[in-house]
């Protein structure tokens, strides 16, 4: 499976004894040594009772000195453990303090230290936290010592780059080949290296490479008419299904796909959802209408989203990294879930688009302009974004940071360089961190204004949280700075909290919480009366509410409030009676192809319609299994008519109306696929 990689601990790492140092008078009695605590510890982690296997850690770790190297060593063999148990955020503490207390020139520490390095960018992959998982993925490949550590942490290293920085992502690959060279490799694993060249040569737009290097994948993982199919199967199969529909071969690309079992259940169905909504498009992530991405993700047995990890994306790593973000947002009833067969929910892909019903202006655009235009008044000059490559970008902003420092290390063209690098998104989250913290430093000392500040404080506060994507933690991080006088006396700087606030906490709500306390929060910028009416943040609030209010069932409210922002309420999900479907296609819609192979799925369609009744900009939102069913969801629509709606300027009836089509097969053609 792509969602987990293949070398989080090797075998080589295990085997390690590892020099422990007895503490003296300060170790509690025990009928045991020291090393046997050790080796008992070490066996245990061997197998699958990690209950146990803690246990004996912990144990050990009270029998050790604080801030002594045995102490970091078991720290570092805990953390894997932790992780084991969904412990991530303690799993990830674990490993630095461990790491922290590991002489860095004791080569006997090798593996220990590549062990702690691949968890922390384990979690920091799981997170969708790619950049940091760049920085400590690239730290367990330097410190490994055996090959297969290297290739496992090389493995783990590419599959976060191919989003991050595709060009370091080639050099990886190249460097891994080097080495598969002088070794004999397992066709698994061999198979595992292809398909993440696939997705490399997809991403960057190489369609005939990457249709290669696919089918390479499968002939190493026996074919496709091998007898048993898990499912690295799966994934090779539905990549290459990709490959050969962006190379305009559609008939193979279904063929490929009915080999992956998606849409093909024989008992149960994958039905969309409870929870499953598109982004909004705009916001901070800066989405677009025409960008879309595959993204696969596990459904876990109580219906909330295990993991999510971006495939593919036209539109750049970024728009990857968001639609993955917005997924593990989704859940589904836990009895429906369990009714799936493993096999179909630990391997799902969806094709996604944002949203244009809600579309929102970005926070952080708008805190950005206050501090470039302050730094301007000051005499400083920003360099402008770049353009092209932010991972190319990235040793020139690092050198202009260096040069500011050594000019004047507290100086606001340090501030300007520090404020480009954390734009950055290569850049690990701890060492934005810790840029941002320094950044806020040299702003309150020049007297910056609040929304100035909060450009390093906001992200900055978030950063530094290692367990930020649990429920509660964003809200908890960042309510207090709403009292703090610096903001709480200016309306913007609240205000920019307030929504940041909100959006954190609905992004882990459920449908079935009404977000009473966000509404709440919400009004409190709505009603602000030092904000004008056209204020950015204001009319940002009251489509946060509308869209709630909608997404509530409650559609006379989010009317009022949508139209109280001065924007042109035209949405269908507002209005007091959206357009009826006079006429509609019929059982053609069903694609034969789909048929023929035995598909079956759906798509989450949105549309305008026009005054004179007419259907346009039909796109698909949501479809799984990814464009098997997108094609013939939007066609459906084009031939849909609606009665006609009057409106003045002669424009949209309705804009952004979302409908969700089901494809089923009849019972005879399901019984026989």
């Amino acid at each position: 499976m792509r969602i987990k990689t293949i070398a989080l601990l090797s075998a080589g790492m295990l085997a390690m004894a590892g020099g422990l140092v007895p503490v003296g008078a300060q170790t509690p009695p025990s009928t045991t040594t020291i090393q046997q605590d050790f080796d008992a510890a070490t066996a245990l982690d061997a197998k699958a009772d990690r209950a146990a296997s803690l246990a004996a850690w912990e144990k050990l770790e009270a029998r050790t000195k604080p801030g002594s190297r045995s102490r970091g060593i078991v720290l570092v063999r805990k953390a894997p453990t932790l992780f084991a148990l969904n412990r991530a955020d303690e799993s990830v503490k674990a490993a630095r303090a461990g790491l922290a207390l590991l002489p860095a020139d004791d080569a006997s520490l090798a593996e220990d230290r590549t062990r702690a390095f691949l968890i922390l960018g384990q979690v920091a992959t799981d997170t969708l936290d790619y950049a940091g998982a760049v920085t400590a993925l690239q730290q367990a490949e330097a410190s490994a010592i055996s090959t297969a550590d290297k290739l496992g942490a090389m493995l783990s290293l590419v599959t976060v780059q191919i989003f991050i920085d595709p060009t370091a992502a080639a050099v990886t690959l190249a460097r891994s080949d080097a080495l598969i060279g002088t070794v004999k490799l397992e066709k698994s694993v061999a198979a595992r290296f292809a398909r993440e060249r696939t997705l490399l040569k997809l991403n960057t737009g190489d369609i005939a490479g990457a249709r290669a290097s696919a089918l390479q994948a499968i002939r190493l993982l026996g074919g496709l008419e091998t007898d048993k199919v898990d499912i690295m199967d799966a994934s090779a199969r539905s990549d290459a299904a990709i490959a050969y529909l962006l190379s305009g071969n559609a008939d193979e690309a279904r063929r490929y796909m009915a080999y992956t079992g998606a849409g093909r259940m024989v008992k149960g169905s994958f039905d969309p959802a409870a929870e499953m909504r598109s982004p909004d498009c705009g916001g901070d992530a800066g989405l677009k209408p025409q960008d879309v991405a595959v993204v696969e993700f596990n459904i876990a047995s109580d219906g909330t989203i295990d993991q999510a990890a971006p495939i593919y994306a036209a539109g750049g790593g970024q728009v990857a990294l968001e639609f993955a973000r917005a997924v593990k947002g989704w859940s589904w009833p836990a009895e429906k879930v369990q009714a799936i067969p493993a096999f179909y929910r630990y391997h799902v892909r969806v094709e996604m688009r944002c949203s244009t019903a809600f579309e929102r202006p970005s926070i952080d655009d708008g805190l950005d302009d206050v501090l470039e235009q302050w730094l301007s008044s000051k005499g400083v000059t920003v360099a402008p974004a770049p353009t092209g490559s932010q991972a190319a970008a990235l040793a020139g902003q690092r050198a202009e940071l260096a040069s500011a420092t050594a000019q004047s290390p507290n100086g606001l063209r340090t501030l300007a360089a520090i404020y480009r690098l954390t734009n950055n998104p290569t850049v690990a989250r701890e060492e934005r961190a810790a840029l941002a913290a320094r950044a806020l430093s040299i702003a309150v000392a020049n007297d910056a204004p609040p929304s100035a500040r909060l450009t390093f404080d906001l992200p900055g506060r978030v950063d530094a949280v290692t367990d930020i994507w649990r429920p509660g933690v964003f809200e908890r991080t960042l309510t207090p700075m709403v009292s703090e006088p610096v903001y709480a006396n200016d309306p913007q700087a609240r205000a920019a909290i307030r929504l940041m606030m909100v959006d954190g906490a609905v992004a882990r709500t459920r449908k079935s919480e009404k977000n009473d306390t966000a509404i709440v929060t919400l009004r409190q910028v709505a009603d602000d009366k030092a904000l004008k009416p056209n204020d950015p943040l204001r009319v940002g609030a009251l489509i946060r509410i509308a869209s709630i209010e909608e997404r509530n069932g409650e559609i006379d409210a989010a009317r009022a409030t949508f139209a109280s922002s001065g924007l042109t309420a035209n949405q269908c999900a507002i209005m007091d009676a959206p357009p009826k479907m006079v006429s509609q296609p019929g059982s053609e819609a069903f694609p034969m192809e789909a048929m023929r192979w035995g598909f079956e799925g759906w798509t989450q369609v949105q549309f305008d319609i026009g005054a004179d009744g007419n259907v346009i900009n039909q796109r698909a939102l949501l479809s799984y299994p990814p464009f098997i069913f997108s094609e013939a969801g939007t066609k459906f629509f084009t031939k849909a008519k609606y009665a006609k709606t009057y409106r003045p300027d002669g424009g949209l009836g309705c804009g952004a109306t979302t409908t969700r089509i089901k494809f089923l097969l009849p019972d005879s053609a399901r019984r026989g696929s």
